[in-house]
Protein backbone atom coordinates (compact mmCIF):
# COMPACT_ATOMS: atom_id res chain seq x y z
CA UNK A 1 0.00 0.00 0.00
CA UNK A 2 1.04 3.56 -0.63
CA UNK A 3 0.29 6.71 1.38
CA UNK A 4 0.38 10.16 -0.21
CA UNK A 5 0.47 13.47 1.64
CA UNK A 6 -0.38 16.75 -0.07
CA UNK A 7 0.72 19.99 1.60
CA UNK A 8 -1.38 22.98 0.51
CA UNK A 9 -2.87 26.20 1.90
CA UNK A 10 -6.43 25.85 3.19
CA UNK A 11 -7.58 29.00 1.37
CA UNK A 12 -6.41 27.93 -2.11
CA UNK A 13 -9.11 27.57 -4.73
CA UNK A 14 -9.59 25.33 -7.74
CA UNK A 15 -11.91 27.36 -9.89
CA UNK A 16 -14.54 28.63 -7.48
CA UNK A 17 -14.38 25.84 -4.87
CA UNK A 18 -11.84 25.28 -2.10
CA UNK A 19 -8.90 23.22 -3.35
CA UNK A 20 -9.12 20.76 -0.46
CA UNK A 21 -12.77 19.98 -1.37
CA UNK A 22 -11.82 19.59 -5.03
CA UNK A 23 -9.07 17.13 -4.06
CA UNK A 24 -11.36 15.12 -1.77
CA UNK A 25 -13.96 14.78 -4.54
CA UNK A 26 -11.25 13.79 -7.01
CA UNK A 27 -10.09 11.07 -4.60
CA UNK A 28 -13.65 9.80 -4.16
CA UNK A 29 -14.15 9.79 -7.95
CA UNK A 30 -10.93 7.76 -8.28
CA UNK A 31 -12.13 5.16 -5.77
CA UNK A 32 -9.44 5.86 -3.16
CA UNK A 33 -9.92 3.77 0.01
CA UNK A 34 -9.69 6.71 2.45
CA UNK A 35 -8.46 10.25 2.96
CA UNK A 36 -8.25 12.79 5.78
CA UNK A 37 -7.50 16.52 5.76
CA UNK A 38 -5.64 18.07 8.70
CA UNK A 39 -5.28 21.79 9.40
CA UNK A 40 -2.02 23.03 10.89
CA UNK A 41 -1.27 25.52 13.64
CA UNK A 42 1.86 26.74 11.90
CA UNK A 43 4.07 25.82 9.00
CA UNK A 44 6.50 27.00 6.33
CA UNK A 45 7.50 25.97 2.84
CA UNK A 46 10.22 26.58 0.29
CA UNK A 47 10.12 30.36 0.87
CA UNK A 48 10.94 29.83 4.57
CA UNK A 49 8.20 32.23 5.73
CA UNK A 50 6.59 30.99 8.93
CA UNK A 51 2.80 30.95 8.71
CA UNK A 52 0.96 31.14 12.03
CA UNK A 53 -2.75 31.63 11.33
CA UNK A 54 -3.70 31.06 14.97
CA UNK A 55 -1.95 34.27 16.10
CA UNK A 56 -4.18 37.20 16.95
CA UNK A 57 -4.60 39.52 13.93
CA UNK A 58 -2.81 37.09 11.60
CA UNK A 59 -3.57 37.05 7.89
CA UNK A 60 -1.39 33.99 7.26
CA UNK A 61 -2.73 31.15 5.15
CA UNK A 62 -3.66 28.07 7.16
CA UNK A 63 -1.44 25.08 6.30
CA UNK A 64 -3.40 21.95 5.37
CA UNK A 65 -2.31 18.35 4.75
CA UNK A 66 -4.42 15.82 2.91
CA UNK A 67 -3.31 12.24 3.39
CA UNK A 68 -4.69 9.24 1.57
CA UNK A 69 -3.91 5.54 1.31
CA UNK A 70 -4.67 2.79 -1.18
CA UNK A 71 -2.99 0.25 -3.42
CA UNK A 72 0.16 1.65 -5.03
CA UNK A 73 -1.23 2.00 -8.56
CA UNK A 74 -4.48 3.62 -7.42
CA UNK A 75 -2.54 6.27 -5.47
CA UNK A 76 -0.24 6.93 -8.44
CA UNK A 77 -3.23 7.18 -10.80
CA UNK A 78 -5.01 9.62 -8.47
CA UNK A 79 -1.88 11.80 -8.21
CA UNK A 80 -1.50 11.76 -11.98
CA UNK A 81 -5.14 12.84 -12.34
CA UNK A 82 -4.69 15.60 -9.73
CA UNK A 83 -1.67 17.00 -11.58
CA UNK A 84 -3.86 17.55 -14.65
CA UNK A 85 -5.75 20.20 -12.66
CA UNK A 86 -3.33 21.45 -9.99
CA UNK A 87 0.45 21.85 -10.23
CA UNK A 88 1.19 23.49 -6.86
CA UNK A 89 1.61 22.13 -3.37
CA UNK A 90 4.14 19.61 -2.14
CA UNK A 91 3.48 15.87 -2.38
CA UNK A 92 5.29 13.00 -0.67
CA UNK A 93 4.56 9.28 -0.83
CA UNK A 94 5.74 6.34 1.20
CA UNK A 95 4.94 2.65 1.57
CA UNK A 96 2.71 1.64 4.47
CA UNK A 97 1.31 -1.57 5.91
CA UNK A 98 -2.30 -2.10 6.86
CA UNK A 99 -2.79 -3.86 10.18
Amino acid sequence: MLQAQLFIDKDELQGDIPLHQFIMHLLIDNGIAGATAFTGHSGFGKHLRLKQPTRQFSFDETPLVITFIDEDQKVRDALHELRKYYRGGFIVTHSVEQW
